[in-house]
């Protein structure tokens, strides 16, 4: 019997380790953990989230805590790059589609996906779409929860709801750090071997929101696509969160190599 698949090597990104892997690597984990029947939670994690995470230890304890944080934007994949590092960006909706094509056709039995996140609506036009485009595609169930916090008494619930569909990946979407909290505080009592948080994947593989084009999106240019159809949401949080990125992420870099000249 072969071993487990060597964990891949991280970097740190403003203090938060990220994982240096390409999205075919970020499937082998995956389907290796589902063979195996390891319960770990996966994260995909962007500038925001990295910021978010530097002033939060509970959210900062969670990424630290996960399978993988795969980088889920450019300017991260760009940092590893430029660390020399064969990085890859693992971007959300390829990568649930990519795990969703393994589990129909190469794992030992049809995986069951539970969807949970996000309003009724998406939730039905993406298990609609999905289920087109993958015949096979196994759905265990799906639930919208409300919004506002949760009590102990409501997670019990949600966890119960998860538990008896019998599901082999939970795909949460829930925007961080939320779901990343969500995924820390229930894991040890959830079935299902995969967490797996995706942020505003739903939106994206429903057709609810538009998605960059491809060539857009391998440029790094996908947040100008993204400002120009959300401008009202999204017009603050980029002025808040790439300014000062791009700062303490230079800070950093210089500081590295001005250690690596002292050693």
């Amino acid at each position: 019997m072969t071993g487990p698949l060597p964990r891949p090597p991280t970097t740190p990104i403003l203090g938060i380790p990220v994982h240096v892997l390409r999205l075919p690597d970020a499937v082998a984990l995956a389907a290796d953990w589902l063979r195996r029947g390891e319960k770990t939670c996966l994260c995909h994690a962007d500038a925001r989230s990295i910021l978010a995470a530097r002033d939060d230890p509970a959210f900062r304890q969670a990424l630290a805590d996960a399978g993988f944080v795969g980088a889920d934007g450019m300017p991260l994949v760009w940092l590893q790059r430029w660390r020399g590092l064969p990085g890859g960006r693992i971007y959300g909706p390829d990568f649930m589609e990519a795990l969703m094509a393994h589990g129909i056709t190469d794992a030992d039995r049809p995986l069951r996906h539970f969807f949970f996140g996000s309003t009724p609506p998406v939730l039905d036009r993406l298990i609609r779409r999905l289920s087109d485009h993958y015949p096979g595609l196994r759905v265990a169930g799906s639930f919208s929860p409300p919004m506002g916090t949760w009590d102990e008494a409501a997670d019990r619930a949600h966890r119960d709801l998860i538990n008896a569909a019998r599901a082999d990946i939970v795909w949460v979407s829930l925007g961080a750090p939320r779901q990343e909290l969500w995924m820390a505080r229930n894991r040890a009592h959830l079935q299902a071997p995969l967490l797996c948080g995706v942020g505003a994947a739903f939106d994206f593989l429903s057709g609810a929101k538009p998605q960059a084009p491809r060539w857009l999106r391998r440029i790094g240019l996908e947040w100008a696509f993204r400002l120009l159809s959300e401008p009202r949401r999204l017009a603050g949080r980029y002025a808040r969160t790439l300014p000062r990125f791009m700062a303490l992420a230079l800070v950093e870099e210089l500081r590295r190599h001005t250690g690596q000249r002292r050693t």
